[in-house]
């Protein structure tokens, strides 16, 4: 053979070793094939089966106190036949023990140091909680953040070089194309199924703020918090609920997308609460809008089919400083048309209070546009923190049985000590015990603490207080909780 026709031969054969790397790299970048042909998901769950994990959630056995309906026999005679004291009918407080709860679930690792990603409701009330790997390996997981208003929670295993799954662009999915759900289906570790994006933008009812995405692959209990991946191995959402008459996966499944979670994340990390950005209104489809009032005989032409109706504005929020009023309809944010209003609540998850938009809206048909800053649910652009029991300045304890059997209560928190703090300020004393705040039984110091945290990032940041005092007089304090 020739040099030439060697080097020809030669030529040929980098050519086609050329082609069919480019092909090959293609392929494995994009995951699937030519129009028609079957799609490789493979590439995907090998990326994802490593880093999605399995949570056990175990709550211990707790006494608590609750009320039941007296049982006239029991009263008269007593819970063993003759004996006792004759009762009066009615109800009775008694302690009952509760049982263990256990549970499982499913979750993401997105950093290599061991950051997980699942829902708020695999971990809430958790006393403790389990993480699985995929190679079998077992952590303790502490919470390091929970945010019910979207379902989501950060929690941490100490790791080092943990397998992760890249997070990828939400906003980039397309109705008809292929994901993969992965988790751990009744207990069933590292199952993936397959199916199509059904439809984004979804609202279910069942969280404060949803923008879920839909798809037909298999979603049962145990994938909470699991993760939905693209044909690239990218984490493109958090798997959330089922819709099932039945309780078991019959077509519809949703997750949340990774445009909220990771706002939410960003902040639970950082402030240990979700910075929430509002606008000060509410609000519903144009189109269901206008469906209801067809119901009820009206004919409406609000200059559109598209987009946010108005049906409330706060005072002083970030809508009523752009002058929209009730009865617009907000067609655009940042330029970005909206429109549905779970479309709204998905940009406004990414925002913080501080920022700055451009709301365009319909105010008479006529289209206008202003800018303006979001605020808090608090009416204002500062941090929102998780306030916690040192802010009050005291110290507390469940009340005793002398206490209970003087004052004739079941329960409460007693004032220990007073400190430099907001009971203080408020004239709370030693000895005031606490039974009720915001409505909520308290029992315990969690129950306490709880309180005061939820009501330290609510829209009215005080704390209702009704109690005893030692004299058996009843107290009530309205305590305003500031945050710094």
């Amino acid at each position: 053979m020739t040099m030439k026709k060697f080097s020809n031969y030669f030529v040929y054969a980098m050519c086609l070793f050329t082609l069919a790397f480019s092909t090959g790299a293609y392929l494995k970048a994009n995951a699937s094939t030519a129009p028609g042909q079957p799609v490789d998901l493979t590439y995907a769950a090998d990326k994802a089966l490593p880093a999605v994990v399995h949570i056990k959630y175990l709550q211990n056995s707790k006494v608590q106190t609750v009320e039941m309906q007296s049982d006239p026999f029991e009263d008269f005679f007593g819970p063993f036949g003759f004996f006792g004291n004759p009762g009066r009918g009615g109800t009775q407080k008694r302690q009952v023990q509760t049982p263990k709860k256990e549970g499982s679930g499913s979750g993401v690792i997105i950093s290599a140091d061991g950051f997980i990603v699942t829902n708020n409701h695999v971990v809430e009330g958790a006393d403790e909680l389990t993480v699985t790997l995929n190679d079998n390996r077992e952590f303790s997981a502490r919470i390091i953040g929970t945010d019910k208003k979207t379902d989501l929670a950060l929690i941490k295993i100490d790791g080092k070089n943990l397998p992760t799954l890249p997070i990828g662009d939400s906003d980039k999915l397309k109705v008809g194309e292929w994901v993969l759900a992965v988790g751990n289906p009744f207990r069933l570790n590292s199952t993936v199924t397959a199916g199509i994006v059904s439809a984004k933008a979804r609202s279910l009812g069942a969280n404060d703020i949803e923008s879920f995405i839909q798809t037909d692959a298999a979603i049962n209990a145990g994938n909470s918090g699991g993760a939905l991946v693209n044909t690239q191995g990218e984490l493109v959402g958090i798997n959330a609920m089922l819709y099932s008459q039945t309780g078991s996966y019959s077509g519809y499944g949703f997750a949340i997308p990774t445009t909220i979670m990771n706002k939410v994340v960003a902040d639970l990390k950082q402030y240990g609460t979700v910075q929430r950005a509002v606008i000060g209104v509410a609000g519903m489809d144009v189109n269901k809008y206008i469906d209801m009032q067809k119901e009820k005989g009206n004919e409406l032409d609000l200059g559109t089919m598209e987009g946010v109706y108005v049906s409330e504005v706060e005072d002083a929020g970030a809508a009523s400083d752009a002058g929209i009023e009730k009865g617009d309809v907000i067609t655009a944010i940042d330029g970005k048309k909206i429109k549905k209003i779970t479309e709204l609540w998905e940009y406004l998850a990414n925002k913080r209070p501080g920022d700055k938009i451009t709301l365009t809206f319909l105010h008479n048909k006529k289209s206008k546009t202003e800018t303006v800053t979001l605020k808090n649910a608090q009416g204002n652009t500062k941090v929102v923190k998780n306030a916690d029991l040192d802010i009050l300045g005291c110290s507390f304890r469940e009340v005793n049985e002398s206490e209970k059997s003087q004052l004739n209560i079941t329960f409460g928190l007693c004032v220990m000590k007073v400190n430099d703090g907001i009971f203080k300020e408020h004239g709370i004393s030693k000895g005031f015990i606490i039974q009720r705040v915001n409505d909520e039984t308290i029992k315990t110091i969690d129950d306490l603490q709880k309180a005061v945290k939820d009501a330290s990032v609510s829209k009215d940041p005080v704390l209702y207080i009704q109690g005893i005092y030692p004299t058996g007089k009843k107290g009530y304090f309205a305590v305003t909780l500031q945050n710094n």
